[in-house]
């Protein structure tokens, strides 16, 4: 009861300075960013535990690639959520329930005694994934009325503030527990569910839109940017997938310290935040297509000038990676709602599918590359492919 007058009064405040349309509901948008938060700080526990699960199983990189790979797989599962959200209007119910299926297949990594367990501990946490990530953006972007740019970055700092403070409290409580422990952690995501049961109201029925919609006809209504976008993700997913998975390993083999690894991946997380949180409302302001070409052209150079580097330039390098690889999520989601008028939900499930897809084939190619010919080298051509977003850019007719 605290927490929904919370979120009331918000709202009421947003009235009463002027916006009384209510196009912008910055308190619904919250809820939804926060759910997103928690979500999200188990999925990140993956990469800053993969040494350990690297050495507890004996794992080649190709192999630990194919693990992010295996969670990548429900995805495809992802237009079909989104039909059904469509149609029957679950988005509240999915929202309070996934992030505690997700803890708690995420939380007993650590546990598995094999490779094989492991896999299918990390597909049932992506089954889960893909009924959070579809609906979710859909309640943004109706709650952030005209500014969907703003109501995405906001939604979308949730989740890369989730990956910043991940890492370091996955290798915190690993420290503190051990490994047999570890899966008390899930606790805090089932508290969450229970606070958004009692505090995010209904309102998938306002916002749902209940029809017999169909996957080709949502296809059919943003394939003239859905089109170009999926060229971009495929562009960017190699960028994406080897900073994301491969940057703790990377330092950690570097330096020796797992926790130097943990907090390279923070640093690169941190400046993710700062990168979404501005992006899309920049592009509100500015545009979509100019926000994301010049966040497109520096990524691959900062990862360039990152792997040359040493010292402090590195550190930079690094920040500004994070910044640019990691802004152009909302920016892309924002162009997508605009867009899907008929089936928001479906619209971006298509959308979410192709971007988990490409990324866990990078992830796999990026394994790969690392396993042959270094990790130094797996970096360079990721960022060399990044390049060949920008034709696609321009062939984006928004």
């Amino acid at each position: 009861m605290f927490s929904r007058n919370i979120f009331t009064f918000i709202d009421k405040f947003d009235n009463y300075a002027g916006m009384k349309t209510q196009k912008f509901q910055t308190g619904r948008v919250a809820l939804v960013a926060f759910s997103h938060f928690v979500h999200d700080v188990y999925t990140s526990f993956l990469a800053p535990l993969l040494p350990l699960i690297i050495e507890k199983l004996s794992l080649t990189l190709t192999q630990a690639g194919l693990l992010s790979t295996v969670m990548q797989i429900p995805a495809l599962l992802n237009p079909f959520i989104g039909l059904f959200a469509d149609n029957k209007g679950l988005a509240r119910w999915l929202v309070i329930l996934s992030p505690t299926l997700t803890a708690i297949s995420m939380s007993l990594i650590l546990s598995a005694s094999s490779y094989y367990v492991l896999l299918v501990l990390l597909f049932l946490a992506g089954i889960s994934v893909a009924l959070y990530h579809v609906p979710s953006p859909v309640l943004v972007a109706k709650y952030s009325g005209d500014k969907k740019g703003r109501g995405m970055s906001i939604f979308m700092t949730g989740g890369e503030s989730a990956r910043t403070f991940g890492p370091m409290f996955a290798v915190a409580a690993v420290s503190f527990l051990g490994e047999e422990h570890f899966y008390l952690v899930m606790g805090f995501a089932v508290l969450t569910s229970v606070l958004l049961y009692f505090t995010l109201e209904k309102e998938e029925q306002k916002t749902s839109i209940k029809k017999n919609g169909s996957l080709k006809a949502s296809f059919h209504e943003i394939k003239h940017v859905l089109i170009p976008l999926a060229g971009i993700l495929s562009a960017r997913s190699f960028m994406h997938a080897s900073m994301g998975i491969f940057l703790t390993v990377f330092v950690e083999r570097e330096t020796g310290s797992l926790w130097l690894g943990g907090a390279a991946l923070t640093l690169y997380e941190a400046f993710g935040v700062a990168g979404v949180l501005s992006a899309g409302t920049f592009s509100d302001w500015l545009g979509r297509q100019r926000v994301l070409f010049w966040v497109l052209m520096v990524a691959p150079v900062a990862i360039l000038i990152f792997v040359f580097s040493t010292g402090i330039l590195k550190i930079i390098m690094l920040a500004v990676t994070g910044f640019t690889v990691l802004s152009t999520t909302p920016v892309m989601l924002a162009i997508i709602q605009e867009n899907a008028k008929q089936n928001p939900s479906a619209a971006n499930g298509l959308f979410m599918m192709i971007s988990f897809l490409v990324r866990s084939v990078a992830v796999i190619f990026a394994g790969i590359i690392g396993d042959v010919a270094g990790l130094e080298n797996m970096f360079i051509v990721s960022a060399l492919i990044g390049f060949f977003a920008i034709p696609f850019l321009l062939k984006l007719d928004h």
